[in-house]
């Protein structure tokens, strides 16, 4: 096993209030939780102390609601790295039992994905494509929109009785799109389509721990998808194959599809609630839901020193994990966090769809 160098950051992070840094808000910080996943909408939960000085007398100091409020726009950075940027949307005070520690003002903040998810409607696409669908919704919220994905054009597409957020995620998951905000721009891209560089972790280093996986039980060998084409008036069936969807991916590693049909047998699956109206959105639906599921073949739980390059949809290349696990991995989830006992450290949620051949 590698040697362990400084196992955790503890730096304290540091906090803006509507683009002005806030170092009294930054000291009172007790905890910090940023969450960001590949569907979209980041959140972040700050705990601050809420007992001192205020107006020369003790007392509650930032119940004034003159600093943190409703509404207000909080970024997080990590030096000058931005690590997260949204509004409040929630005040929670937490109240211990006398002696068991001072009280504290919870901060829920939202990125303006938040936007998309309060509003529902129902309504329809007509002759669109989902970047048609994203640049219109993009453009009700103030947004540009950038959609790098093979999106077909459909007679139509129906948001019913849905979240803007809800029907983009349900659109970008046919075209096997992430959804994220950056900025002011609404991104969608399929995931080999990401762009950016690889960040190198090395366990014993970077990497602090990380608890892998590889599991063949949701795996499958190829996937059908069914539906009835109304221009043709006829059934529909297009079915993806494992070795050719994921053939890009593998590299000189085992896919996990491959190593079922070998170890176990081939498992097919049919997925018929799709309802595509013709065989090309019936394949495109096929190959996209066949990568989603066999990219999770092996997960791994990862803590890392703090770096704000590590987002979800970026790519890592572990390594001092031994032939089976190093390598480069996609990050699905990640979660900054802070509190005042370990510091500043970084967990993620990695996949992939292969294993490294044994030593």
């Amino acid at each position: 096993m590698p040697d362990v160098s400084i196992p955790l950051s503890s730096g304290r992070p540091t906090v803006e209030v509507n683009g002005q840094v806030a170092s009294d808000l930054a000291a009172a910080l007790t905890a910090l939780e940023i969450r960001e996943r590949i569907d979209g909408l980041a959140q972040a939960q700050l705990a601050f102390g809420n007992w001192g000085t205020r107006d020369d007398a003790p007392g509650y100091t930032l119940f004034g609601r003159d600093r943190l409020e409703f509404g207000k726009q909080l970024a997080i950075k990590l030096g000058t790295d931005l690590l997260f940027s949204g509004r409040v949307m929630a005040l929670q005070a937490r109240f211990p039992k006398a002696g068991a520690g001072e009280a504290q003002l919870v901060v829920q903040v939202e990125d303006q994905l938040q936007d998309l998810r309060m509003k529902r409607r129902s309504r329809s696409f007509d002759q669109a494509s989902l970047a048609d669908a994203a640049q219109r919704i993009a453009s009700d919220h103030g947004l540009t929109a950038q959609v790098d994905a093979e999106s077909p054009t459909l007679p139509l597409l129906a948001q019913v009785n849905q979240s803007d957020l809800a029907f983009l995620r349900e659109q970008a998951r046919r075209c096997e799109a992430e959804v994220w905000l950056e900025g002011r721009t609404l991104h969608l891209a399929a995931r080999r389509r990401r762009g950016g560089g690889t960040l190198s972790l090395d366990y014993g280093g970077k990497l602090m721990g990380f608890d892998v996986r590889a599991d063949l039980a949701l795996q499958r060998t190829e996937l059908s998808v069914a539906g009835w084409s109304v221009a043709d008036k006829q059934a529909i069936k297009e079915t993806a194959r494992a070795d050719s969807v994921l053939s890009s991916e593998t590299g000189d590693g085992e896919a996990g599809a491959a190593l079922l049909q070998q170890k176990i047998g081939a498992r097919p699956d049919t997925v018929a609630h799709l309802h595509p109206g013709s065989a090309d959105e019936a394949r495109q639906l096929a190959e996209a839901w066949l990568r989603q599921i066999n990219r999770r073949f092996v997960v791994g739980h990862g803590l890392a020193q703090p770096d704000a390059r590590l987002r979800c949809g970026a790519s890592v290349e572990l390594t001092g994990l031994g032939p089976l696990f190093s390598g480069k991995y996609a990050l699905a989830e990640v979660t900054h966090r802070f509190d005042m006992a370990e510091g500043l450290r970084t967990e993620f949620v990695a996949e992939r769809p292969w294993i490294g051949r044994a030593a």
